[in-house]
């Protein structure tokens, strides 16, 4: 799918998050939105973490 149609998406979801929940609802859909967006990258290899989660500091045994 491409960037756009996933973009349009998202805020047409942001949206519907916020008329009908307000404000409190919306902000949880985006955080969640982009907790989603980042495990995504890291299941698909695009981000690595290990060097924020203190994996490239460790030395070879």
């Amino acid at each position: 799918m491409p960037p756009t149609t996933v973009g349009l998406f998202t805020g047409l979801l942001l949206g519907i998050a916020w008329v009908v929940g307000g404000f409190d609802a919306f902000v949880g859909t985006a955080v969640l939105g982009v907790v989603g967006f980042i495990v995504g990258k890291v299941v698909s290899g695009q981000l690595d973490l290990a060097q924020y989660l203190g994996g490239a500091s460790r030395a070879p045994r």
